[in-house]
C-alpha cells in the first residue's frame, strides 16, 4: 500500500474559456519533468501522491523501457527535433546567462557541429512542423536550447507563445536576471511574491488556450522546471511529507519502492538493488536525519505540485471535450540528480525557500538513488538510473483506454518526433529555414506499441553519449561506459537491469560487436570531434 497524505484534489481553471471546436486531428499535450526520478510518481510505484498522472496513465499507457539522454539541455534538443541531441547541435550543454563566473555567453560553442551550445537549422522542431500543419503552437516552461540572440528563442522556433525562462535553471519563487522570465520576446521583470513557476506555467498554457479564437488543433509544450534544484516549494505542501521521510529514511522509502513496483510488474522481483553509495538511515545523526527528511519532503512537495498543475490541465481538457482527442505525453529530462554529489545535498537549510537562489540547493546522493529506485546512479551518467524515464501516453481517441496497461517494447527521445507526426498527418520536412536540408529523423513511431499492436522492437541498437559517459544497447544486452577512460562495461538487462554484474570477460564477442557498433554511430552522428583543434 501507498502512504496515505492528504492533499486538495485539482480544480478547474476559473478562467472563462472560448470553445474549441471538434477536429480529427488531435491536440498534442507533451509535458516534460525535469531532473525527477523514475520511481518518484505513484503509477511507477512512488510514494508521492501524484492522482492525476496516476488517472492519466489509467487512460494509457506506461512504457518500462524508455530512455533520455541524461542530461536536460541534450534530452530537449533530441525530444523537440526527433535527432539525436549531437544532430540538433547540443552534444554537451546549451548557452548558458552572463554573469561574473561566466562572462562569454558563446562558452558552449566547441566550434564543432555536434557542440555549437543552441539548436542548429539542419533541424526542425515538433513546432516547426506541426506549425505547418495548421497546428496552433504553444510553449510554457523551460528552454534551454539557446538563449543568446533572439533567433534562438521560441518563437523563432516555431511556437506562437511562449512564457517561461530561456535558461536552464531558476528560482520557483522570483526568477531573475540571465534566469528571468520572458513572454514571447519581451524579457520580464522579476515577478512580485506570492509566485511560484510551476503554478504561473499552469496559468499561461491555459491562458494561451483559452485565448485560441478558432477550431484548429493545438500543440501544447508544458517544460516544468518541478523537481529541479532549488529545492523551493509551497509550506502546506512542505507539511504533508516531512513527518513521512524522518520516520522512514530512505532505505525504508527505498524498498517500498520496490516492492510496490514488482507488484505492478514495473521491474522483475529477481532484479537486487542498484549498489548503494550513502551510509544507512540509522547511522545518520538526528539532526542529519530532520535536516535530509525535510529536504527529501519540499522534494516531494515539487512533485505533488507538478501533478496538481497537471490536473488543471487534464480538467480543463475534459471539461471542453477535448481530452479524448487529446495526445498526451508525460516523460522526464534525465534521471533524478544528486548534484553536487554530496550524501545530503547542497546549499544549507537556510537556502532552502530563499527566493533568491537559483543554484543546486538539492536534496543529495542518497535520495537521488531513492528517485531511480531501483536503477544504478543518476542524472549525468549512462547507467539505467540516468538515462530511463517514466513515459505515460494517452490519447483514448487514438490508441484507445488501456487502463494503465504497460509497454515493455524499448523506445527513447528521438521517437516522440515520429510518432507526434504520425498520429497528426504532419509533413515531415526535406528543406527549411530558407532551403536548408534538414536531418531524417532517427527515431520510429511508437503508435502501434501503444496500442499493443507492434510487440516486436522497433530498434536494432540504441545509443547514448553525454560528457563521455557513453551507452549502447541491442536487446536485453547493453554496453555502457563511465567517462573517457573507463572501460566498457557489459550487462544482461534481462536478469540484471540494476547493472551489478559485469559480464565483459565472460562475453567478449558480444561486447566488441555493441562497442563496433557505438564507435561508427558516434562517428556518423557528430559526437566526435568534440572541439575544434586549435
Amino acid at each position: 500500500m501507498r502512504p496515505r497524505f492528504f492533499y486538495s484534489m485539482s480544480v478547474v481553471s476559473t478562467f472563462c474559456f472560448v470553445s474549441l471546436q471538434a477536429q480529427d486531428r488531435p491536440n498534442v499535450l507533451l509535458i516534460m519533468a525535469d531532473d525527477m526520478g523514475y520511481s518518484d510518481i505513484g503509477c511507477y510505484g512512488g510514494e508521492i501522491p501524484t492522482p492525476n498522472l496516476d488517472r492519466l496513465s489509467e487512460q494509457g499507457v506506461r512504457f518500462t523501457q524508455f530512455y533520455n539522454t541524461s542530461r536536460s539541455c541534450p534530452a530537449r534538443a533530441s525530444l523537440m527535433t526527433g535527432l539525436y541531441q549531437h544532430q540538433a547541435g547540443i552534444g554537451q550543454m546549451s548557452e548558458d546567462p552572463v554573469n561574473e563566473k561566466n562572462p562569454n555567453p558563446y562558452k558552449n560553442d566547441w566550434g564543432t557541429d555536434g557542440y555549437k551550445g543552441f539548436l542548429n537549422r539542419n533541424c526542425v522542431t515538433i513546432a516547426e512542423v506541426l506549425k505547418e500543419s495548421g497546428y496552433h503552437t504553444y510553449m510554457v516552461g523551460k528552454w534551454h536550447l539557446g538563449m543568446h540572440d533572439e533567433e534562438k528563442w521560441p518563437l523563432q522556433r516555431g511556437f506562437d507563445r511562449f512564457y517561461g525562462i530561456l535558461a536552464g535553471a531558476c528560482s520557483y519563487l522570483r526568477p531573475q536576471g540571465g534566469r528571468g522570465l520572458s513572454l514571447g520576446n519581451e524579457k520580464l521583470p522579476p515577478p512580485d511574491a506570492p509566485y511560484y513557476t510551476t503554478d504561473a506555467f499552469t496559468d499561461y498554457a491555459l491562458k494561451f488556450l483559452q485565448e485560441q479564437q478558432d477550431g484548429n488543433p493545438f500543440f501544447m509544450y508544458v517544460a516544468y522546471n518541478a523537481p529541479h534544484w532549488p529545492l523551493q516549494a509551497h509550506e502546506e505542501d512542505i507539511r504533508k511529507f516531512v513527518e513521512y521521510y524522518r520516520e522512514n529514511g530512505w532505505d525504508k522509502v527505498r524498498k517500498a519502492r520496490r516492492r510496490r513496483m514488482v507488484e505492478m510488474g514495473m521491474v522483475r522481483d529477481e532484479w537486487d538493488f542498484a549498489e548503494w553509495e550513502s551510509r544507512r538511515w540509522d547511522e545518520l545523526s538526528d539532526s542529519e536525519k530532520d535536516e535530509s527528511a525535510y529536504r527529501m519532503a519540499v522534494y516531494a512537495a515539487q512533485v505533488h505540485c507538478m501533478d496538481r498543475n497537471i490536473g488543471r490541465m487534464l480538467d480543463y481538457l475534459e471539461k471542453k471535450g477535448e481530452l479524448k482527442n487529446t495526445l498526451v505525453f508525460f516523460l522526464s529530462d534525465n534521471g533524478a540528480c544528486a548534484e553536487p554529489y554530496k550524501e545530503l545535498g547542497g546549499g544549507t537549510l537556510e537556502d532552502i525557500n530563499d527566493p533568491s537562489k537559483s543554484g543546486n540547493v538539492s536534496y543529495g546522493v542518497a535520495w537521488a538513488q531513492v528517485s531511480n529506485t531501483p536503477y544504478r546512479r543518476y542524472k549525468v551518467q549512462s547507467y539505467e538510473g540516468g538515462i530511463s524515464t517514466p513515459l505515460i501516453m494517452s490519447w483514448p481517441a487514438g490508441i484507445g483506454i488501456s487502463s494503465g496497461a504497460l509497454r515493455t517494447v524499448k523506445g527513447y527521445l528521438p521517437d516522440i518526433m515520429p510518432t507526434i507526426v504520425e498520429a497528426t498527418g504532419a509533413a515531415y520536412p526535406e528543406t527549411f529555414h530558407g532551403g536548408k536540408t534538414i536531418y531524417p529523423m532517427v527515431g520510429e513511431s511508437l503508435l502501434g506499441v501503444a496500442e499493443g499492436k507492434q510487440k516486436n522492437e522497433v530498434h536494432e541498437y540504441m545509443y547514448w553519449e553525454h560528457q563521455m559517459n557513453a551507452a549502447v544497447r541491442k536487446g536485453d544486452w547493453k554496453a555502457v561506459r563511465e567517462g573517457e577512460d573507463g572501460k566498457w562495461q557489459l550487462y544482461d538487462l534481462a536478469v540484471d537491469r540494476t547493472e551489478r554484474n559485469n559480464l565483459a570477460l565472460k562475453h567478449t564477442d558480444i561486447l566488441k560487436d555493441l562497442v563496433s557498433h557505438w564507435d561508427k554511430w558516434a562517428a556518423d552522428y557528430k559526437v566526435y570531434p568534440k572541439r575544434k583543434k586549435k
